[in-house]
């Protein structure tokens, strides 16, 4: 059974991505060579996945207003 998409499980999943990326950044300052490129990717993607769980978030909210949630 597929699992349900509640919102607010994106706004923690939102919470822990930028959390992450605050923390890898900060790792970025010891890194070097293969990790340090390897946290820049991973940032990357984390970005990427903030942007989608920010829209999603805000697509959410309006649904709620207009009374579809």
């Amino acid at each position: 059974m597929p699992k349900h998409n509640d919102s607010a499980d994106n706004k923690e999943i939102f919470k822990k991505t930028i959390h992450n990326m605050e923390a890898a950044e900060a790792a970025m300052e010891f890194a070097e060579g293969k990790e340090l490129a390897s946290i820049k990717e991973k940032n990357e993607r984390r970005k990427e996945s903030i942007e989608e769980l920010k829209d999603e978030i805000v697509a959410e909210e309006k649904s709620r207003i207009n009374g579809y949630i």
